[in-house]
């Protein structure tokens, strides 16, 4: 590797062990790279290559997402979809518990985002469950954990910006999600329940009967249909997936407005603004990251990296260890927006060689990512629980791995069993799509 790509990249790892927000350390990093190393044509590239990476339609669908998970979190949708979910399992041993793993699938299946999830969540499942006799660590490191199913379980924001690199079919790629999204919250609830099982502290509902669970899903039905239509309408051909945000948005603020009527007028604004604020954050996330793939590509790193990789690994399944591996570190040190975009087009053209598939890469890369939520030193939601719940760093990290060994259970299992993984696609009728999907990179 030549010695100017050692030095940007030794500037990148020291801008980040300094605590340099992540985006600018690849913005400035790789705008350093090409006004030291480049030619005066390629910096001009760059110059558009930064301002057309903003130009995406798929950054549109992140910002309506965004701002859907932002209504819920303002009204009471997130409250409701809660308070049904711990009907139907709050009399189990550790029913509670399962209802914050399982909130935390359906407010994923609108939101798209885990940190949206840890902060709508977290707030008040974690108080609500140490009231009820729930050990802190447990409370910790499951509120830390289960927000990851915002991102595995589609819409998921990650999914969207790999769909972008590679233009494979979005919703097949959101397909992927349900099953692995699906086993984890299992393995949660089966691990709670023989947690508690015998336990005497912890408190547990009586068994309801059919009238107050029906009172309860009366009363949820309008925030349960969100998921439904965004489903329904999104795979049955109503709208595409990208047209299922804005609906899924105008459905939110029309229940929050005038059927839950939480809601005020006055308060529209404040949630657009704070969607606008955290959309543009991405905006720059992306042109940092587009202008340090950039420089990358200039220097021909990903094709050194192939040739590196194709001359010492010969397996698929060595293959996707060592990617696994790589992936886990890098989620480490970077957020899942950041790395989808700067790693994905280095490994995306080596997949054909080993003949894996684009859509059960995506989801692998989008798990492994994920679990860099929870894993220092940069473990986003990590940060926020322990504020929360008033810990420290380190008894988070001990809190959560547990919950950690589940979700690499199942990465294992949708990385070596990819019939796990591609199942609904093909049922469905996106396997076509799969095959003749071609990366743009």
């Amino acid at each position: 590797m030549d010695i100017s790509v050692i030095i940007i990249l030794l500037l990148l790892l020291g801008g980040m062990a300094a605590y340099v927000p992540v985006y600018m350390c690849l913005f400035f990093t790789g705008v350093l790279g090409f006004i030291l190393f480049a030619p005066d044509p390629q910096t001009m590239l760059m110059v558009l290559s930064f301002f057309k990476s903003m130009d995406n339609f798929a950054l549109v669908v992140v910002l309506f997402f965004i701002l859907c998970g932002n209504i819920m979190t303002a009204g009471t949708i997130v409250e409701k979809l809660i308070k049904f979910v711990n009907t139907l399992v709050s009399w189990l041993p550790g029913g509670l518990g399962m209802a914050g793993c399982l909130g935390c699938g359906l407010f994923g299946a609108v939101s798209g985002s885990t940190v949206a999830t840890v902060v709508a969540l977290g707030g008040f499942m974690i108080p609500s469950m140490v009231k009820n006799g729930y050990p802190m660590k447990y409370t910790v490191g499951l509120m830390t954990t289960s927000p990851n199913l915002g991102i595995i379980i589609p819409p998921s924001i990650a999914m969207i910006l790999y769909s972008m690199i590679t233009n494979v079919s979005l919703q097949g790629l959101f397909l992927t999600g349900f099953i692995p999204g699906v086993l984890i919250m299992l393995f949660v609830c089966i691990y709670t329940f023989f947690m508690f099982r015998t336990s005497e502290t912890v408190f547990r509902m009586p068994v309801p009967g059919f009238r107050e669970v029906f009172a309860v899903f009366k009363e949820s039905f309008w925030s349960l249909m969100l998921p439904v239509i965004i489903f329904v309408g999104t795979f049955g051909g109503a709208f595409t997936a990208n047209e299922a945000a804005v609906v899924a948005c105008v459905y939110a603020l029309i229940v929050e407005l005038f059927i839950h009527k939480t809601m005020k007028w006055n308060q529209v604004k404040g949630v657009i603004v704070s969607s606008a604020v955290t959309s543009a954050t991405l905006l720059i996330i992306v042109a940092g990251a587009t202008c340090f793939g950039r420089y990358l590509t200039f220097e021909n790193v990903p094709g050194k990296i192939a040739e590196a990789v194709i001359a010492n690994i010969h397996s698929p399944l060595m293959f996707l260890m060592t990617m696994n591996v790589f992936l886990l570190i890098v989620g480490m040190f970077m957020d899942v927006i950041s790395a989808t975009l700067i790693i994905g087009p280095v490994i995306i053209p080596l997949l054909p060689t080993f003949g894996i598939d684009f859509m059960q890469f995506g989801l692998i890369m989008t798990v492994n990512l994920a679990i860099g939520y929870c894993t220092p030193p940069v473990g986003v939601s990590m940060y926020i629980v322990g504020a929360i719940a008033n810990k420290n760093i380190i008894y988070v990290a001990k809190a959560v791995l547990p919950f950690l060994i589940i979700q690499f259970t199942v990465l294992l299992l949708m990385t070596y069993w990819s019939d796990l993984v591609l199942w609904l696609p093909k049922v469905l009728g996106f396997w076509e799509a799969i095959e003749s999907s071609t990366p743009a990179l």
